[in-house]
């Protein structure tokens, strides 16, 4: 479980470095890109616990997948991203996936 609970929080570090990159303004905005930054490291640094204890490959799948629905869901909400039945559809198809993954592991 413990491995999980690093990956979850390397998942959410990383929605939060991915989320930080448009307010950046191509890394010419200092705050944003010192939290950038903070949340990369923090997110690369759980990462590498979490793969002490679940298979890289399931790890790395996850951790891109909880990013991915995650800086989707805050791009949507937050940047106005376009909100349509496709990009439901296939984000769910995401979150169901990496539920699979960790059900296999």
């Amino acid at each position: 479980m413990t491995g999980w609970l690093y990956l979850i929080a390397a998942g959410v570090l990383e929605i939060g470095f991915a989320s930080m990159i448009k307010p950046t303004e191509n890394f010419t905005k200092v705050i944003p890109t010192i939290v950038f930054v903070i949340f990369a490291f923090g997110s690369f640094y759980m990462l590498t616990k979490a793969v002490e204890y679940i298979p890289i490959g399931t790890a790395y799948a996850v951790w891109t997948g909880i990013g991915a629905v995650g800086t989707v869901i805050i791009g949507m909400v937050i940047y106005n991203d376009p909100i349509n039945t496709m990009r439901i559809f296939f984000l769910c198809t995401l979150i169901a996936s990496i539920i699979g993954l960790k059900l296999v592991s």
